[in-house]
């Protein structure tokens, strides 16, 4: 089956939002609710282990504080945490903080020329989604994708496949039609786990994870004079080759 959709994961993926972006909101949500907690940078690394901002809210607690856990208001304490991080996020994306990384852009821009349909799936919130692609972007961008899966849309997060299955129930397209864009461990996972073909670009936080099944795994997607540029063309052949069993 032809190449008809690009999926795309946000966070790490469309921009290095997790050192730079959600961990310095996470920070400052600390700060403001007058809570002693930090998270630097290695911290929030073994902290992404776990997908979803109040789950890893909670995983924070379960591993540092435990004696918090059984108070009978966490649940509301940990969503009101999240809210205001990502009011912080928003700020911070708003602001024109995160860019796209590498080749993004261009890609996106050749793949609407092409006419594929794009969507996103995601365990962050819709929030996040809108003010990433409308800052860092372009304007009007989020009417580009078909389809916007995030935040608790589904109750399971990554690397459950929920968010991607539903995706493709939206676009009503089977998953050999598409290919994921990923750039972790529990993303790819996901992805996989939903039968579809699935390429990674690693960040600093995911050079280590394993990327097993992942039809190709690349530092970014490239700039347009870059040797390792990838392009439409490129995809339709690694998704070809995926599909017939023989990945380049």
């Amino acid at each position: 089956m032809p190449l008809q959709a690009l999926i795309f994961d946000v966070d790490g993926t469309l921009a290095d939002t997790e050192r730079d972006g959600h961990r310095i909101a996470f920070n400052e949500a600390f700060r403001q609710a007058g809570l002693d907690w930090h998270w630097d940078i290695p911290l929030y690394g073994a902290l992404l282990a776990v997908t979803g901002g109040k789950e890893r809210i909670r995983y924070f607690l379960q591993q540092f504080h435990p004696q918090l856990l059984d108070d009978a208001d966490l649940d509301s304490r940990i969503a009101a945490l999240h809210q205001s991080k990502t009011r912080c996020y928003l700020d911070l994306v708003a602001s024109g903080g995160l860019p796209m990384r590498p080749g993004v852009a261009r890609l996106i821009a050749e793949a609407r020329d092409a006419g594929l349909r794009l969507a996103i799936a995601t365990t962050t919130t819709p929030e996040n989604v809108v003010v990433l692609l409308e800052s860092s972007l372009a304007k009007g961008s989020t009417a580009w994708f078909e389809v916007i899966g995030a935040g608790d849309i589904v109750p399971a997060k990554k690397p459950a496949p929920d968010i991607y299955t539903w995706v493709l129930e939206q676009l009503g397209l089977p998953a050999s039609a598409c290919l994921a864009f990923e750039d972790s461990d529990n993303g790819l996972r996901a992805a996989l786990g939903a039968g579809l073909i699935t390429l990674v670009t690693t960040n600093d936080y995911t050079l280590d994870h394993v990327f097993d099944g992942a039809t190709a795994v690349l530092p970014d997607l490239g700039s347009s004079d870059s040797p390792q540029c990838v392009t439409l063309a490129g995809l339709r052949q690694w998704h070809a080759a995926a599909q017939a069993g023989s990945v380049p």
